[in-house]
C-alpha cells in the first residue's frame, strides 16, 4: 500500500488515532473492500455459463448483474448509514462482511434463476453495510488535506478485488464450474468479518476536523435538504452516477463480449482482466486521489476537474478497444480504461466527506452511493442487456460489443460535463458547511 503520511488536527478537540493505528485501519478496510468487490465482480466473468445453464437473455442477466444486486443495496444504505451515525462503525462492517460473504457462498447453491436473483439480493444487502461507514472511519483517521488521497487507497479494493474476481472465477469456472467458483470466494469473508471485529479501531467522530460530535447525528430528512442545497453535490453525484452507469454496464459484460466476439476462453480472459485491474486500475484509482489532493491546495477546484479530464480523455480509447477486430490487442487496448476509469473514486467521495459537518458523514455517504448504485449500479448493466437483446436483430453475435460502445461514450461524455459543472460552485459550497458548523 502506498505510503500515506497523517498530520495533526490543526484545532483543539478530540484525540485523533496514532499515525500507525489509522495506516493499519486504512489496509484493513483495503483488504475488507477487496473482499467487497471480489464477491461482487465475480459475477461478470460467469455470466456466460449461467447463461447456458439457465437458457435466459442478456436482458434477464443484466437484471442479475445491475438491479438484482443494486435495488436493496442502495435502499438498505442510507438506514444502515444512519445507525453508523450514531453507533460503533467496525461492527457494523463486520456484521455485513459476514452477511454478503454468507450470501455469495449460497450463490452457488441456487438451483433456478429466480434463486439466484434471490442470492445476489442477499449480497446486496450485505454489502450496503460495507462502504457508508468505512468513508466515515476514514474521514476520522486521515486529515481534509488527506482525504482524497487515503479513499483512494480505500477504492484500490474495486480494481484488485476486480482483479481478483476475474482471475479467480475464470480458473475456478474452466477447472470446476461456476457454483464452486462462488463458494470458494465467498466463505473466507467469515473469517475476515471476526478479523475486523476483534481489531478494527474505532476512532473519536471529528477528530481530523477538530470537531467533537456526540454521535447522534441529523436525521436523515436534515442531511438530504442540507446535501441538496449544494449545487455541486448535485452535478458531482449526477456525474458520478453516470460514470458509474457505463462503468458498471460495461464491468458487468466485458466477459462475454471477449468471449462471443474474440473467442477467448475464461482462463485466459480472466488472466489478462486481472493484470489490467493490479496495473492500470491500481495505479489510476490511487493517483486520481493524489493528484486532486496535490492540485487542491493551488485550487479545490481540481478535486473536480481531475474526474472530468480523465474521463474526457478515455473516451476516444473506447472506440479502439469496442471496435478493435483483434481481441488480444482489444485487451490491451482497454489498459487506458482501466487506468482513467477509477481517477473519479477519490476525489468524489473525499468531497463528498467533507462538505457536510462530521455528525453527517455516513449518511452523506450513503446518499451518494444511493445516487451512484441506483442509476449506475442498478441500471447500467440492465440497458446494455436489453440494448444488446433489441440489436441482435441487425448485429448478430456481435450486438454486445455495439451496445456497450454506445453506452460507454454516450455515458462518458455526459459525466464530464456535471463534473465540469460541479467544480463551478465547490469553493462557495465548501463555505456553507463551515457556516453550519460554526
Amino acid at each position: 500500500m502506498p505510503a500515506l503520511e497523517t498530520t495533526a488536527p490543526r484545532t483543539v478537540g478530540p484525540a485523533p488515532l496514532s499515525v500507525g493505528a489509522s495506516r493499519y485501519a486504512l489496509g484493513l478496510l483495503v483488504v475488507v473492500y477487496v473482499f467487497n468487490f471480489v464477491d461482487r465482480s465475480i459475477l461478470s466473468i460467469l455470466l456466460e455459463d449461467i447463461k447456458e445453464t439457465f437458457d435466459v437473455s442478456d436482458t434477464y442477466l443484466g437484471f442479475l448483474s445491475g438491479i438484482a444486486f443494486a435495488l436493496l443495496y442502495t435502499i438498505m444504505g442510507i438506514p444502515i448509514a444512519r445507525w453508523a451515525d450514531r453507533g460503533k462503525r467496525t461492527t457494523i462492517i463486520a456484521l455485513a462482511i459476514l452477511v454478503w460473504s454468507s450470501m455469495t457462498a449460497a450463490t452457488g447453491l441456487a438451483r433456478s434463476f429466480a434463486q439466484l436473483a434471490l442470492a445476489r439480493v442477499g449480497v446486496g444487502i450485505g454489502e450496503a453495510g460495507c462502504s457508508p461507514p468505512a468513508h466515515s472511519l476514514i474521514s476520522d483517521y486521515f486529515p481534509p488535506e488527506r482525504r482524497a488521497t487515503a479513499l483512494s487507497i480505500y477504492s484500490l479494493g474495486i480494481p484488485i478485488g476486480g482483479a481478483i474476481g476475474f482471475w479467480a472465477g475464470g480458473w475456478l469456472n474452466e477447472f470446476f464450474d461456476w457454483r464452486v467458483a462462488f463458494m470458494v470466494v465467498g466463505l473466507p469473508g467469515c473469517f475476515l468479518a471476526i478479523i475486523v471485529k476483534l481489531t478494527l479501531p474505532e476512532p473519536p467522530r471529528g477528530a481530523r476536523d477538530g470537531v467533537a460530535s456526540n454521535g447522534e447525528g441529523e436525521n436523515t430528512r436534515e442531511v438530504l435538504r442540507f446535501m441538496l442545497s449544494l449545487r455541486s453535490f448535485r452535478h458531482m453525484a449526477f456525474g458520478a452516477a453516470l460514470h458509474a452507469f457505463y462503468g458498471y454496464g460495461a464491468s458487468a459484460f466485458v466477459a462475454a463480449f471477449f468471449m462471443r466476439s474474440h473467442g477467448i476462453p475464461s482462463g485466459e480472459l480472466g488472466t489478462w482482466l486481472a493484470a489490467l485491474g493490479f496495473t492500470g486500475g491500481v495505479a489510476g484509482t490511487y493517483l486520481g486521489g493524489f493528484l486532486s489532493d496535490r492540485l487542491a491546495v493551488r485550487d479545490l477546484r481540481w478535486h473536480m476537474w481531475v474526474p472530468a479530464i480523465a474521463t474526457a480523455i478515455y473516451i476516444p480509447f473506447a472506440f479502439l478497444l469496442y471496435l478493435w477486430p483483434d481481441g488480444r490487442m482489444a485487451l490491451i487496448l482497454s489498459f487506458p480504461g482501466s487506468f482513467l476509469g477509477g481517477m473519479y473514486l477519490g476525489p468524489t467521495f473525499a468531497t463528498t466527506q467533507s462538505i457536510v459537518p462530521p455528525r453527517m458523514r455516513a449518511t452523506a455517504s450513503a446518499i451518494l452511493l444511493f445516487v451512484i448504485n441506483l442509476i449506475g449500479l442498478g441500471l447500467g448493466p440492465q440497458v446494455v442487456g436489453i440494448l444488446s437483446d433489441l440489436l441482435q436483430g441487425s448485429f448478430g453475435i456481435e450486438s454486445l460489443r455495439y451496445a456497450l460502445l454506445s453506452v460507454v461514450v454516450t455515458f462518458a461524455a455526459w459525466s464530464v460535463l456535471h463534473y465540469a459543472l460541479a467544480a463551478r460552485t465547490l469553493v462557495a459550497d465548501l463555505k456553507a458547511k463551515d457556516a453550519l458548523e460554526a
